[in-house]
């Protein structure tokens, strides 16, 4: 697989499927190698990976993350077969516990020890039942991983980690955690703006729902963070710190962070200076020379 430096990372749901692969085709077109879809309570990302695989030529297609509790594991290695050969060498299956309000609230399961629930689903689709074509080459499992010992198991039960909402400090924490063999691709936001007050209030409108709930909260008191920098929309140094703001040079070169601290790719997650909805195209336009 020829994961390079730089992925995107997107929400496609506001767009219809056609519109959705036009996306990616142009995302192709400038030069990035991966396209990150997350999953919560909008398409199925498999299905929507298998229509944009069938429609681009070389990106390749991550489910960043898709929620354990949403297939059984004899699901989820049926579809974790069925894109592996469908798009080799193309495909990241990304897997995650995700958030008691949405494994409790949404869907009416029990949110319980996070860690072993993990593991037996692994061990799980390990041993599930599969009798379709075997794909030549198993995509690579990374998982939705922040703290240290669900970052030890994508090390030793999958092929890596993507983490989410993380600073480049917990990215050179996981390397070491992982060891150098393990897949490391954290996502970053990145806006456009170069004013301060108002770059941080469309990074306070895109962290509001991420920055209250309890993974992110404790995983990111591990570098210094505190019950203060919460509160508000965020204090200024968290909002800088989740949100590289400013020229795409500088943007640029502040991604460079994550890779010096051990990342393999860091998928990028682009917000609209107008507060629109969906990826700020030109962006991603304007940094691809700069990072691909």
């Amino acid at each position: 697989m020829e994961l390079g430096k730089i992925g995107i990372w997107t929400w496609l749901d506001h767009l219809s499927a056609n519109e959705a692969a036009e996306l990616a085709q142009r995302a192709e077109g400038w030069g990035y190698s991966a396209m990150w879809i997350p999953e919560a309570v909008g398409r199925d990302p498999f299905s929507l990976i298998g229509f944009l695989a069938a429609r681009t030529e070389r990106m390749i297609y991550a489910s960043g993350i898709a929620n354990i509790y949403a297939r059984d594991p004899m699901a989820t290695k049926a579809i974790w077969k069925t894109l592996s050969e469908l798009a080799p060498n193309r495909f990241i299956l990304g897997l995650g516990v995700s958030h008691q309000h949405l494994v409790s609230g949404q869907r009416g399961h029990d949110y319980t020890k996070p860690l072993s629930t993990m593991r037996d689903y692994l061990e799980a689709i390990d041993q599930a039942l599969y009798l379709g074509k075997v794909p030549e080459v198993d995509a690579p499992i990374v998982l939705g991983a922040l703290r240290d010992k669900m970052l030890g198991l994508s090390a030793t039960a999958a092929q890596g980690a993507h983490p989410y909402l993380v600073p480049p400090a917990h990215t050179k924490r996981a390397r070491d955690v992982m060891g150098p063999d393990a897949l490391l691709c954290p996502e970053q936001m990145v806006l456009a703006e170069t004013d301060a007050t108002r770059a941080r209030e469309i990074a306070r409108n895109a962290l509001k729902m991420y920055i209250r709930l309890p993974n992110y909260q404790n995983n990111l008191k591990q570098f210094g963070w505190s019950e203060a920098d919460f509160e508000d929309g965020g204090s200024d140094r968290l909002v800088d710190a989740m949100v590289y703001w400013g020229e795409p040079d500088d943007i640029a070169a502040r991604l460079q962070d994550h890779l010096d601290a051990g990342a393999n790719h860091v998928c990028i997650q682009t917000f609209r200076a107008d507060g629109g909805v969906g990826p700020d195209e030109d962006l991603l336009e304007t940094l691809a020379p700069l990072l691909v």
